[in-house]
């Protein structure tokens, strides 16, 4: 995951007020907290945030410049949304470190075809993962290729890149292949039918 950097400034205008006076300028309020740190309170520029959430989500390294000359290197932790406009207004950033190993979801990319006739049901969509904080992968790719029906792709099963360690549950059932809904109702019509069809002895 590449590191993008994104300037801020230090907010003192605090309470429901003062966020939306935040957020009428055009910034989003935003709380910086971790590594033992006392917790600062920064805007940041609401257009360019947003986008760099939309490209990197929430395992977005950002470097935050504020305007009193502090920086720190954070990553997404909780964000806060208008459900009617969908647009962020707040956001909690938590301090990391290079070098530092931490625990994060990723979501699943999922590759190949699986046995014609099959039916995907995906289970999840992300994983629980192990990382050193500067190497977060965007996404873990799963691969269907060549999965018959009636089996099952399990975490313990994928191959995890270099340096990344499995959280979730190795049992935990990722994908499944069956039989199309219309398919098995139409076997078990034919298996009902020729049940009543046959002889009584």
């Amino acid at each position: 995951m590449s590191e993008v950097r994104i300037s801020a400034e230090p907010r003192t205008d605090f309470g429901k007020g003062g966020a939306r006076r935040t957020r009428r300028a055009g910034k989003v309020p935003a709380v910086v907290y971790g590594h033992g740190e006392k917790p600062s309170h920064i805007s940041l520029p609401s257009l360019e945030f947003a986008a760099i959430l939309r490209k990197g989500g929430f395992n977005q390294l950002i470097e935050i410049e504020v305007t009193d000359g502090s920086r720190e290197l954070v990553i997404p932790k909780d964000l806060q949304r208008d459900p009617l406009k969908d647009e962020i207004v707040h956001a909690d950033l938590l301090i990391v470190r290079r070098g530092e190993m931490i625990t994060t979801d990723v979501y699943v990319e999922w590759t190949g075809e699986v046995e014609k006739g099959g039916l995907v049901v995906h289970e999840v969509d992300s994983l629980s993962i192990e990382a050193d904080a500067t190497k977060i992968p965007e996404s873990i790719e799963v691969s269907l290729e060549g999965l018959a029906v009636g089996s099952q792709r399990t975490a313990g099963e994928i191959e995890l890149p270099e340096g990344v360690t499995l959280i979730t549950d190795s049992e935990t059932v990722l994908a499944s292949v069956t039989v199309p809904r219309a398919e098995a109702a139409a076997e078990e019509t034919e298996e009902e039918a020729e049940g009543e069809a046959a002889p009584a002895e």
